[in-house]
């Protein structure tokens, strides 16, 4: 056989091989078609000024006061009078500007889910005390996606006759006043009680894995207590405390729920991703190079985030000498005052953080809800999910674009893992990798207005031309933007399984003369099965409730609604119902039950949910 140079330097094999070639070409060709020249063909729209390049829509966002402003405008917090003659705190934030507030709560949301991800995780991973089994179910409810609802419970919860008010004010007396939040700072907690478990998972497969002995010899030199943990344990946790936050401040940026939720306050429409969905749902300047550019610096802010992170990370040393041998994690009972505050801070904090789960299932059973509890019991919103046939089909709709997508990731995750992992002599290997990975870090709604500029530009007066309101079919433009954002997931847990597996076996069987076709799918994908199966289906949930494409390309012809372009149009339309959006919520959150249960059952290992672990 003829030894091939450009063969060895691109695909790391002397010898061409179709298998190899195809497993670099067609994911790596598939990124590139619909993520790398959908977001180029948004970029040429916003360097664009009068038929020529031009910094001018840059210019004009960046020395606007309305997207930055250095003087914030506004009252962070007032104390106002009721028609009651109550008097509340009112608390909303200030505004600095589109772009500033949305770093502002991005930044604000990373601090304080690591904070709380971080103690949940250290209290799971180093103390054994009674109800423990029980907490770590319940940890696990926050993980349950619920979008647009789960919010809408939260803003209940801190209204004057909320949960919140109930206990601090009229049980423990804790508060002078009542307290409402609103704005910015309703975002900043709606969207921290939500992304916390992300910190959770990766905190605490972080703690768990840290050598025991490094902490023992640190106590035997005299560290104790705080000091040990903020010189060894979290500098050893911190890779995986990072991935967390670094997930958190990119789904904060890109997160539309809360701003929606929220929106009818000023300040929580002055946020990049409200500014966004808001022109496609208006339909005016949706297609202006304005709105490009916006998306643009969305982008870059996601993307710097990503990598300052990495970077940080990267500049340290996390490696422990003893990895990879056995050892018992240091687990504890804990003494007196550890355990007051592990019952009476951390596990109220937990019950507290878990209620907007709880409060959508009560929601979608509930006739009303306009006090702190919900009135009377029915299951005629459930029951709509089956007999309603406009929630038939968005279910339907959902279904159907999740399974296409899902064939769509399994084929590029399998093969773009393998020929990484496999064939690491390769130039192509790092790139495709990192293409692999960089969805991750590009936000949903960045995503969709790239298609929006792409698909109307390539295919136009077409029923893929999203400006064709009356004829445009968002199935295909849907089925590519979920294989694209949920595709780094399944390809972590297919590539954790390809290193898994001693190259020899494949090795052998080529010896042998099996072609490189029936080593790969007579002997690495049985091996690997069990990850491909789980990867699939923690993916087939993130694309059943995918939010940012599905209420901004998903929602322009109705006839075609994902389950989440119909949940925000239930939450906000005037004859909509929260009842029945929470019902199709449930319908979610079974779903991903089934998903976590499933998965656990063949992984035969608990699986990260949402996260980089």
């Amino acid at each position: 056989m003829r030894v091939s140079k450009w063969s060895e330097r691109l695909f790391g094999t002397p010898i061409f091989d179709p298998v190899v070639t195809a497993s670099f070409m067609i994911p790596l060709l598939y990124l590139v078609a619909f993520l790398i020249i959908p977001v180029l063909a948004m970029l040429a729209v916003a360097f664009e000024y009068n038929g020529s390049f031009s910094l001018h829509w840059f210019t004009s966002i960046l020395t606007s006061d309305y997207y930055i402003s250095f003087r914030p405008e506004g009252t962070f917090s007032q104390l106002i009078t009721m028609p009651n003659g109550e008097q509340i705190y009112y608390v909303q934030g200030v505004d600095f500007g589109v772009i500033l507030n949305s770093i502002i709560v991005s930044v604000s949301v990373m601090i304080l889910t690591t904070i709380l991800g971080t103690i949940f995780a250290f209290v799971m991973a180093r103390y054994d005390f009674p109800g423990k089994n029980i907490v770590r179910i319940l940890l696990f409810v926050p993980l349950l996606v619920t979008p647009f609802v789960n919010v809408f419970i939260v803003k209940k919860m801190f209204l004057p006759d909320g949960l919140i008010n109930w206990i601090f004010y009229d049980i423990l007396h804790v508060f002078p006043h009542r307290i409402v939040i609103d704005g910015l700072i309703g975002v900043i907690v709606a969207q921290t009680m939500t992304y916390y478990p992300i910190v959770y998972l990766n905190a605490y497969a972080s703690f768990i894995n840290i050598d025991p002995t490094l902490e023992e010899q640190a106590e035997n030199l005299g560290s104790r207590g705080f000091h040990l943990f903020r010189t060894v344990t979290f500098p050893l946790a911190l890779p995986g405390i990072a991935a967390g936050a670094t997930l958190v401040g990119i789904f904060s940026l890109e997160d539309l729920a809360a701003p929606i939720v929220f929106q009818g306050n000023p300040l929580a429409r002055k946020l990049m991703s409200f500014q966004i969905y808001s022109a496609f749902t208006s339909g005016f300047n949706v297609g202006s190079p304005q709105l490009a550019a916006l998306a643009l610096i969305m982008l870059t802010i996601a993307i710097l985030m990503f990598l300052g992170i990495r970077k940080y990370v990267s500049m340290r040393q996390y490696a422990m000498l003893s990895k990879g041998g056995r050892w018992k994690p240091r687990v504890a009972k804990p003494k007196g005052w550890q355990a007051v505050l592990i019952y009476f801070v951390v596990l109220p904090m937990l019950l507290i953080s878990i209620f907007p789960q709880v409060g959508v299932v009560l929601l979608a059973f509930s006739k009303s809800w306009a006090g702190t509890w919900p009135d009377g019991f029915t299951t005629a919103h459930i029951k709509s999910i089956i007999t309603q046939p406009d929630i038939e089909r968005v279910i339907l709709n959902s279904v159907m674009y999740s399974t296409v997508a899902i064939v769509v990731i399994i084929l590029l995750s399998l093969t773009a893992s393998y020929a990484s992992s496999r064939f690491k002599k390769s130039k192509l290997g790092p790139v495709l990798d990192s293409l692999a990975t960089i969805p991750i870090a590009v936000p949903g709604i960045v995503i969709a207005m790239s298609y929006f500029f792409f698909f109307a530009k390539v295919f136009p007066d077409t029923p893929l031309d999203p400006t064709n309101l009356l004829g445009f079919n968002p199935a295909m433009v849907l089925v590519l933007a979920y294989s694209i954002r949920r595709l780094p997931f399944a390809a972590r847990s297919i590539s954790a399984g390809i290193q898994q597996v001693h190259v020899s076996l494949e090795e052998v069987a080529l010896n042998l003369g099996a072609s490189r076709w029936k080593a790969l799918t007579g002997i690495l994908i049985p091996l690997i099965l069990l990850n491909l199966l789980g990867g699939a289906m923690l993916s087939f949930v993130y694309c059943m409730s995918e939010t940012s494409v599905g209420i901004t390309l998903g929602s322009i012809n109705p006839d075609y609604y994902p389950i989440t372009a119909r949940m925000v149009e239930l939450m906000t339309s005037a004859v909509g119902s929260a009842n029945l959006a929470a019902a199709l919520g449930v319908f979610l959150m079974t779903v991903q039950i089934i998903a976590i249960v499933l998965a656990n059952v063949i992984t035969k290992q608990r699986y990260s949910f949402i996260g980089l672990t």
